[in-house]
């Protein structure tokens, strides 16, 4: 098959996958919010360091459960809460479209760090926050969550994807959205 087709094909599945998905608005406002804090907690107890971020952030969007899936071209998608002072302020969906040499599925959580109020003015003040556009971002793995410290928190977000499930690989480019949502 010539790569036209194969371009075709996963274009095909890809969207299949993404209108078969439940709609991002199909968890209440109280499922959404009982999962962000939970997920929240549970990165705490995976990566202690990273409590640090959420002691000095002024705000963390925590997307429990991102559904992520392609075949040379990929989608994902998920719903999350605004977490300020450890109560939810907000809901947000996550979605994004990948192309290049990628193949699988998986299932992960995802938490920003907002560590100053104009990142996350930003946030609200945007129509569908792009990451990689805006504030600075930095994407923290589990090596750099290990040497977090208060005087290494320069950047204005932090990035920490975390409890990976499934079977992705490959590279390519991404582009990611965030929209403020409400759920029921």
């Amino acid at each position: 098959m010539k790569l036209r087709g194969w371009l075709s094909a996963s274009l095909l599945l890809v969207t299949a996958l993404l209108c078969l998905a439940p709609p991002a608005g199909a968890a209440s406002a109280s499922e959404i919010s009982s999962d962000a804090l939970a997920a929240l907690e549970q990165l705490y107890a995976q990566e202690p360091r990273t409590r640090e971020l959420g002691k000095k952030a002024v705000a963390v969007l925590v997307f429990p459960s991102i559904i992520k899936g392609g075949l040379l071209v990929g989608g994902e998608r998920g719903d999350g809460a605004l977490i300020r002072n450890g109560k939810v302020e907000g809901f947000y969906s996550i979605s994004a479209l990948s192309f290049g040499f990628q193949a699988g599925a998986q299932q992960f959580s995802y938490a920003l760090f907002f560590m100053n109020e104009p990142a996350l003015a930003y946030l609200n003040k945007s129509d569908g926050w792009s990451l990689g556009a805006g504030p600075s971002l930095v994407v923290v793995d589990q090596g750099y969550a290990a040497s977090v410290t208060t005087t290494t928190l320069t950047q204005d977000v932090y990035a920490v994807p975390f409890g990976e499930q499934g079977l992705m690989a490959g590279a390519g480019l991404e582009g990611s959205k965030i929209s403020q949502i409400q759920p029921d």
